[in-house]
């Protein structure tokens, strides 16, 4: 594939793991901040 040989170089690769850690991270917050007090309040 030689379309995609550019990205081949490490500041793609580092910045496509920023954006994937920083997404887990948002995904994180959110579970904690808004899905743990949804069910923690439906069920008691």
């Amino acid at each position: 594939m030689a379309a995609l040989d550019g990205f081949d170089h490490p500041a793609w690769i580092a910045g496509v793991a920023t954006a994937a850690s920083y997404g887990l991270g948002l995904f994180a917050l959110f579970v904690l901040l808004f899905v743990l007090p949804f069910l923690l309040f439906t069920v008691v």
